[in-house]
């Protein structure tokens, strides 16, 4: 099955259903000729859509990314890439946990320099930021947009309340409006995507691109037996992970996972994968790998996803009930 593709929202834009994204990878794990490999097998697979951050190793992921890009040749009209911003990488009360308009203009700048762009396709607001006017972000944003920074905006994690809001501002002023939202969506976090914003599909036309289809690794499988060295719950600053990890509720739903999987010639990850994409409100799914073996796995989904009928989706969905949020 070739990669299908969807359009994002209500926009004109198509990304492909499963996509590629470089959070905790590039940095720790990926760089040079590794980033470059993952990055052109996910292409060769029909991806279109790299998913970055501002954050994400300090600015290095997203300097990787477009190193690698270069080194690839990849022509620009080839591909989207995204960026977003929130936390910041400078000291100062204007360049950290704020959506102000001097930090994002300072900040898109940043961004576009590190990845060697004259403009991303994507730009999200990373979090929500009570600190500032919602009217003033939302101008900035129209205007990142204006000057060619960016064509799209969106949210990440924000409230179903707030996406609205900033929507309705821009509808009042005629400016740009919000496309996307970016939640964490998978089968024990499900509440955002199939509630919160249960309006905001239909209403304002939201498209999503999720994140973190394998939980940070537990819908794998590889954790029932305690935490791999070479694993993500074993990096450095991931401790936080562990409980989550090693938790036996959540492995004893992760056993049916696997029957499921093994009853589809599947990996628990792909049929894992695959759930998210049958969503038809999500416009892409971001994966991420450390390996081009994994991402090729990862890719292996498509195939997954036209074999997942309604019963197998309940079963899925009935398992992970209790833990799900």
């Amino acid at each position: 099955m070739k990669m299908p593709y969807r359009n994002l929202g209500r926009s004109g834009l198509k990304v492909s259903v499963l996509s590629f994204g470089s959070w905790v990878t590039f940095g720790p794990q990926l760089a040079g000729r590794g980033a470059a490999d993952c990055l052109q097998a996910a292409r060769d697979a029909g991806v279109n859509f790299f998913d970055n951050a501002e954050a994400y190793s300090g600015g290095e992921s997203e300097r990787i990314m477009g190193e690698a890009i270069r080194e690839l040749g990849w022509q620009r009209h080839d591909y989207v890439v995204s960026t977003k911003l929130f936390w910041g990488l400078h000291s100062g009360p204007n360049m950290r946990n704020t959506l102000n308009r001097k930090y994002l203009r300072q900040a898109i700048e940043g961004s576009l320099e590190r990845f060697g762009l004259d403009f991303v396709d994507l730009v999200f607001c990373h979090r929500n930021d009570p600190g500032t006017p919602l009217e003033e972000t939302v101008w900035a944003m129209h205007d990142m947009v204006e000057r060619g920074q960016a064509l799209y905006w969106g949210t990440s994690e924000w409230p179903a309340d707030e996406i609205r809001a900033a929507w309705e501002i821009a509808e009042r002023h005629h400016l740009h409006k919000p496309v996307m939202e970016q939640p964490q969506y998978n089968l024990v976090t499900r509440a955002k995507v199939e509630r919160e914003y249960a309006r905001l599909y239909p209403e304002i036309g939201l498209g999503l691109t999720t994140w973190s289809p394998l939980a940070s690794g537990l819908l794998t499988g590889k954790y029932r037996d305690g935490i791999p060295d070479d694993s993500r719950g074993a990096l450095p600053g991931y401790e936080w992970l562990r409980k989550r990890l090693t938790d036996p509720q959540a492995h004893h739903a992760v056993d049916e996972l696997c029957e499921v999987a093994a009853k589809l010639g599947a990996t628990p990850a792909q049929v894992a994968i695959a759930w998210c994409a049958h969503n038809p409100n999500v416009s892409t799914v971001i994966t991420g790998a450390s390996r081009v073996e994994q991402v090729r796995d990862n890719m292996a989904s498509i195939e997954v996803l036209e074999s997942l009928d309604e019963d197998t989706v309940a079963r899925l969905e009935e398992a992970f009930e209790p833990l799900a949020g």
